[in-house]
């Protein structure tokens, strides 16, 4: 079952499509990467999918609920971490979720015991009893994202979530995230920290008002770069290159040092002979390893090349 569905989404200030035509399905207990950069409308998507604003046209069903008929519904089924979360200075950390408790309807026990479960779980138990006007951004951070679980919603949206925090908070937040998918909530994650969406997300999407792509980071990079092998070898790669180019399966081949990148469709399959032809060819392998992408390359690709399709269709 998807917990997130989208048909033609479209949001549009005066002349400002901000959103345009989402068509997207998410299911339950993914990690979901929405990756953008700022101007894209990421922002507006959440807004829209959290019952914050109406749609332009399109439609979309969260939780289980649709958009423009059960907006409360809605609501009260998604939990919301912004970009800059806004919590009571002149509080402890216990009184502004005991607080944001109330506000949810939470029973007077149900609260307590859930403001210490979450306490608990980001750390933050002692500190407790501090304002929240003297945390440190990490700790602020972390405190806002136990607002947003209080309720315990089953889709949540976090806005860059470990932005500015150090490395071990970071990790905290991360593992954090884990666990809720563990327990099948589904996180919309927005986040520029490419390396963290490989670590993360089950599902990408890459968007810039439009979905530009949509899959696993596995099927992304593929996608964009194709699948291969890295085979290491004794000496200059180069001597072996046309061994390699004449086999009918493979698409393309480049030497680099000792090192060839061979491009193949099935590399799980298609290594062995790769390898035999190689070894009665003489040469003295050393290793072999998937050719490797990373996310952000893939991401800079992708906007590069809709950049590039854009200025285009403008002349």
């Amino acid at each position: 079952m998807n917990a997130i569905e989208t048909n033609q989404l479209t949001r549009a200030f005066g002349s400002l499509v901000a959103v345009d035509n989402l068509t997207l399905a998410i299911p339950e207990g993914t990690v979901f990467g929405f990756l953008g950069p700022n101007g894209a409308g990421k922002t507006t998507t959440v807004r829209l999918l959290s019952a914050l604003i109406a749609p332009t046209r399109g439609s979309a069903t969260v939780a289980g609920h649709r958009l423009g008929e059960h907006n409360e519904a809605i609501r009260q089924a998604v939990g919301i971490l912004t970009e800059t979360p806004g919590l009571y200075d002149r509080l402890s950390a216990w009184q502004n979720l005991l607080f944001f408790a109330e506000m949810y309807d939470l029973p007077a026990s149900r609260a307590r015991s859930t403001v210490e479960h979450y306490l608990h779980l980001l750390d933050l138990w002692e500190r407790r009893n501090d304002k929240v006007g003297g945390f440190s951004k990490g700790m602020r951070q972390k405190l806002a994202i136990a607002r947003a679980l209080l309720h315990e919603p089953q889709v949540i949206f976090l806005d860059e979530p470990t932005a500015g925090l150090d490395p071990e908070a970071a990790r905290v937040v991360r593992d954090f995230i884990k666990a809720l998918r563990a327990e099948g909530r589904t996180i919309f994650l927005t986040t520029h920290n490419l390396p963290e969406a490989d670590e993360l997300c089950d599902l990408i999407g890459v968007f810039r008002t439009q979905l530009l792509r949509l899959g696993t980071p596995a099927q992304l990079r593929a996608g964009m770069f194709g699948s291969g092998t890295q085979v290491h070898v004794v000496g200059d790669a180069a001597r072996w290159l046309e061994t390699v180019r004449t086999l009918s399966f493979v698409q393309d081949a480049t030497a680099s040092e000792s090192t060839l990148s061979v491009s193949l469709a099935y590399p799980d399959e298609q290594n062995p002979a790769l390898v035999r032809a190689l070894v009665e060819a003489g040469a003295p392998i050393r290793a072999l390893e998937p050719t490797s992408h990373s996310l952000e390359e893939v991401y800079l690709e992708l906007v590069e090349s809709e950049r590039k399709a854009a200025a285009v269709a403008t002349k």
